[in-house]
């Protein structure tokens, strides 16, 4: 297999390693994830996340496992281990689904590893065409405001709808990016403020509760976030918090674009309903790291994702275009856009 590498993915030829997210900013440190029991803990860990780096990941650790000589039972088991890491995010699923329908149809390892491969590069180029279609809705002199993390480290490319802030970076726009905190795991103020860092790109970190504040104010003109499962009527899934800020935006009249290639359309989900929210441990929400800042044995409501209903979204944006709120409802997703 060829080598290849992102912001937060490195494979050389031989070991599979990742970006360990969770000491950003702090420290950089990769982590071998060549074994898929390595994988599965780095996912559940949130060492690596992101909804379409997670399927990346897992795919690429399968096709290791495939040059190093597992047999088709091993890679079959494996495969079915790494589906289920994380139940939410469909990238994850569909990935690994592309690889075992390789081996369903009698494929060798070679393919295996060619569609493992095929997958990395892809996400490159969804990136890409992701970020020209979402940074043309971009006006010079937007205040953006963003959730979570959405950039190189949540892909292999420029990102979702970070990939489109940079590109309108780039076009020298004049933007300025809010950055919500998001809350519980502090994504936004660890891991978006430092890749804004990186390139460049003039921003302001806010705790999520102060984004009413700045739309009242008329200081932010457009809300860009994420996604990690679209049901087929436009409802869509993504960190905690999206929904509450969907509200907010809709209620202050400011335009609100989830992000996502074509991978995170879940074809077999009707609506919102269907999509399947992972609850975490409650020690998420009582502290962070070494700090506690709740009574020992306090309870905890800890959804990682929430749902935010179409009725919300002004458009969503793929790889494939910007398809509005009225082409949502009236189901073009299901015409296979």
């Amino acid at each position: 297999m060829r080598a290849l590498q992102s912001l937060a993915l490195r494979f050389d030829g031989k070991r599979l390693a990742i970006l360990d997210q969770t000491l950003l900013p702090g420290a950089e440190v990769w982590v071998d994830v060549t074994d898929p029991r390595a994988m599965i803990e780095a996912i559940q860990k949130l060492k690596v996340r992101g909804a379409p780096l997670l399927g990346v990941a897992a795919a690429l650790c399968l096709a290791c496992i495939a040059e190093g000589g597992a047999s088709h039972a091993q890679l079959e088991s494996d495969a079915l281990w790494l589906r289920r890491a994380r139940p939410t995010a469909v990238n994850l699923m569909w990935a690994l689904d592309r690889l075992r329908h390789v081996l369903e149809r009698g494929g060798s390892k070679d393919d295996l590893v060619l569609e493992a491969e095929h997958i990395f590069l892809e996400d490159v180029l969804l990136c890409e065409h992701m970020a020209e279609h979402g940074a043309a809705l971009i006006k010079g002199g937007e205040s953006l405001l963003t959730h979570c993390n959405t950039g190189g480290l949540a892909t292999v490319g420029v990102g979702t709808a970070l990939g489109v802030i940079h590109r309108a970076h780039l076009q020298n726009k004049r933007i300025h990016v809010f950055v919500d905190e998001t809350r519980p795991l502090l994504q936004g103020a660890r891991l978006t403020t430092w890749e804004l860092e990186k390139l460049e790109i003039p921003h302001t970190l806010i705790t999520d509760s102060m984004a009413a504040i700045l739309m009242r104010e008329g200081r932010v003109q457009r809300v860009l976030v994420g996604a990690d499962r679209i049901a087929m009527n436009g409802d869509f899934a993504n960190k905690v918090g999206t929904y509450g800020l969907a509200v907010q935006a809709n209620f202050h009249g400011v335009p609100f674009h989830p992000v996502a290639p074509y991978s995170t359309v879940d074809t077999h989900c009707e609506c919102g309903g269907d999509i399947p929210i992972e609850e975490r441990g409650a020690s998420e929400v009582l502290g962070f790291r070494e700090l506690q800042w709740a009574p020992e044995g306090t309870g905890a409501f800890n959804p990682s994702f929430d749902v935010t209903p179409v009725a919300l979204v002004t458009s969503l944006v793929l790889d494939r275009g910007v398809i509005s709120q009225a082409e949502l409802k009236a189901g073009k997703l299901a015409l296979g856009v």
